[in-house]
């Protein structure tokens, strides 16, 4: 664990029970449940965290709030509320009725504070936790689209009328021995010294399809490829161009090898302090910044350290496709402002990773109960104007690729087309992608007919569906459609839905100009699943 500096951030996680007790159905002690969080400033010493909890009611008001600060103990700290028995003060003493929350899903949003000045960072999180027994919704009926393994049987074709579709589940965020993953389970207890680890690239991609993903793509730091975490001065360009273009071929004969399985690799382009972090989908070539101790650059095409403008245009020429990584609100600065819109990077940036599993997690069997929630952020790219459908991985440091949880990226492939680079990046480039925590779950949001990801001009009328399914019987407690307006800040709300959600839509006329919309669901279990957005160009009614 010694590749300590490339996470040396500051780390925020929120972990709830997926189902709290109300306090009308228990007393005491059997009517809470703990809430935790986890703290993380690895190298900083003894820091402090300020933080506020907030548990709001299905209709939005704020019915529970915590403060506190927590002292870090080498780099870590933890806090613990009790939720949500009887509040003391005046209220407990009007009796057990005015402390009782009525069952349905609530909402936990936690914001952290570390620093101060401009090292001053802040971090939000937020869950869907259900509250009692809420009950569930009955969205109209959904055949389920295929899958990689239901499509191979005649007998699971889809239904008449169903979506010309097949599903595949994967992970679009991971690591091997290439940079600062690949670490053996029994000892693996945070990123690897860079190139120092038993398990590369052909280990992750057979370890992933042995365990049911259909595709894994390696994302390795795009700056460990001279074998540091910082400059090695005594590097060899052609061993660290060697390594990448190897991990390339490498990944092209396990695919051929194994036609059921995709196996891609790539880079995870970027820094964490005063940057970001995003993975580069189909690059070539190594991208750095890194020379030697000669000036000799470590990589086959110079980028810049921290600029995101300029990557964004090379990204665009060259026909590369992105994916936010974990973002934060202060990252990837471009043209001067932190998540900051660029026409390129519209064009290259084609998702954003909504949620993560612990990276550092040595979980094989898909409990990990260490997450972190990015929609806040994810919302905020929207805002500022781009195209991006969400993603949800498990950035493995550890040899557990795509098993320390449940969560995936699953995307739309059209009906009998085989799984290939080609067709896999021309769904993510269409935003045929949902991101779910529960790998056998299915959402789907259409717009007057027309599928998540696509971009159209309407006028009058705009019908939402969402479409659920559930291979093991999971129910929808709670859904969300959530609009907003790209280039306004502050814009993203959730929109009421009344009566309507019974059946999974809602009908609406939008105001003339640019608009989104996307769903989010909460199941029964508390696992969400989040559809990609449409944008819809709303024209004026006609005289």
């Amino acid at each position: 664990m010694a590749a300590e500096r490339e996470h040396r951030e500051f780390e925020a996680e929120l972990a709830a029970p997926a189902r709290l007790a109300s306090a009308a159905a228990a007393d005491g002690a059997r009517g809470q449940g703990l809430i935790g969080m986890h703290f993380s400033l690895p190298g900083a010493g003894a820091r402090r965290v300020a933080w506020q909890l907030e548990l709001r009611s299905p209709g939005g008001a704020t019915v529970r709030r915590w403060r506190g600060a927590a002292a870090t103990r080498a780099g870590v700290a933890d806090a613990t509320v009790v939720c949500c028995g009887p509040i003391s003060g005046a209220a407990a003493a009007a009796g057990r009725a005015a402390n009782s929350l009525p069952d349905g899903v609530y909402q936990l949003r936690m914001r952290a504070e570390a620093g101060a000045g401009r090292a001053r960072e802040v971090i939000r999180q937020q869950w869907d936790v259900a509250m009692g027994a809420p009950t569930p919704l009955a969205l109209a009926q959904f055949s389920p689209l295929p899958t990689a393994r239901t499509a191979r049987s005649p007998a699971a074709a889809p239904a008449a009328g169903a979506l010309p579709y097949t599903v595949y589940y994967g992970n679009l965020h991971s690591q091997t021995s290439h940079s600062d993953g690949g670490g053996a389970l029994d000892h693996c207890t945070g990123a690897q010294e860079p190139q120092s680890a038993p398990f590369g690239p052909e280990d992750a991609f057979d370890y992933a399809r042995r365990h049911g993903l259909d595709f894994l793509m390696a994302s390795e730091h795009n700056h460990m490829y001279d074998g540091s975490d910082g400059s090695n001065p005594s590097a060899d360009p052609d061993q660290a161009r060697g390594l990448y273009h190897g991990g390339l071929v490498a990944a092209a004969a396990y695919t051929a090898a194994h036609p059921e399985f995709l196996a891609i690799y790539g880079m995870e382009w970027g820094v964490i302090s005063g940057g970001g972090h995003l993975n580069i989908l189909n690059s070539p070539e190594l991208l750095g910044w890194e020379r030697n101790a000669g000036g000799e650059l470590l990589a086959d095409i110079a980028t810049a350290k921290g600029n995101y403008g300029a990557l964004y245009t090379l990204m665009r020429e060259r026909g590369w496709l992105g994916q936010f990584n974990h973002p934060k609100e202060s990252q990837f600065r471009a043209v001067g402002q932190p998540l900051g819109y660029t026409e390129d990077g519209d064009a290259a940036m084609a998702l954003c990773e909504v949620m993560n599993s612990n990276a550092f997690s040595v979980n094989t069997d898909e409990t990990e109960n260490r997450r972190s929630n990015y929609e806040p952020a994810c919302q905020r790219l929207l805002e500022a104007g781009y195209h991006l459908a969400f993603a949800s991985n498990q950035d493995n440091h550890c040899a557990n690729w795509g098993m320390s949880y449940t969560n995936r990226t699953a995307v739309l492939l059209p009906e009998n087309t085989a799984l290939s680079s080609a067709a896999l990046l021309d769904a993510i480039r269409a935003r045929r992608v949902f991101a779910t925590m529960d790998k056998q779950a299915q959402i789907v949001l259409t717009a007057n007919g027309r599928l998540m990801g696509e971009r159209f001009s309407n006028s009058g009328p705009l019908t939402l569906d969402v479409r659920h399914a559930s291979a093991t019987g999971r129910q929808v407690a709670a859904l969300a459609i959530i609009s907003g307006v790209p280039g306004k800040r502050g814009s993203t709300t959730q929109l009421p839905l009344a009566g309507a959600a019974s059946g999974g839509g809602i009908t609406l006329t939008p105001e003339p100009g640019e608009h989104y919309y996307y769903a989010r669901i909460t199941q029964d279990d508390g696992t969400l699943l989040w559809s990609a957005p449409v944008w819809v160009s709303q024209q004026p009614a006609p005289p």
